[in-house]
């Protein structure tokens, strides 16, 4: 493989990577706000707000990350349902938290781009915390 195709290999691998997480975040965002409404009380939906505050500022963060890379904006899409009722939709999220900080890490090291590996760092703590929270959220069941 020459040196022209390997780096195509890679800028198709990086915008794939990053399509996910943008889709992610996307389905976060919609999948939050349903959670919020559902929390038991202000407290706790005020915190999951926090949280979808955060997923917004990621998808914000890769979306303009996906436009430098490739002219375009985003398509994202919402592959997965929601949860319908609160103790389902909080341990899913927890879940999803949890996956997204491996996934986020294996990004931050698998790309030689610091503006792409500080973007993923940072995300993977704000998922890590928001795990715990989620974690809390569910001891309180």
């Amino acid at each position: 493989m020459n040196q022209n195709s390997m780096q195509h290999s890679s800028s198709r691998e990086i915008i794939n990577d990053l399509s996910k997480a943008i889709n992610g975040e996307y389905e976060a965002i919609y999948c939050y706000e349903i959670l919020a409404n559902q929390a038991r009380n202000h407290e706790i939906k005020n915190r999951i707000l926090e949280i979808r505050n955060d997923e917004i500022r990621h998808y914000q963060t890769f979306a303009q990350i996906y436009i430098s890379l490739t002219g375009n904006q985003p398509t994202p899409q919402i592959t997965n349902q929601c949860s319908q009722d609160y103790k389902s939709g909080v341990l899913a999220a927890f879940i999803d938290e949890q996956e997204t900080v491996d996934f986020y890490h294996e990004i931050a090291r698998k790309y030689n781009n610091e503006v792409i590996r500080n973007a993923f760092t940072q995300a993977s703590a704000d998922e890590q915390n928001h795990a715990v929270w989620f974690l809390y959220f569910m001891n309180q069941l």
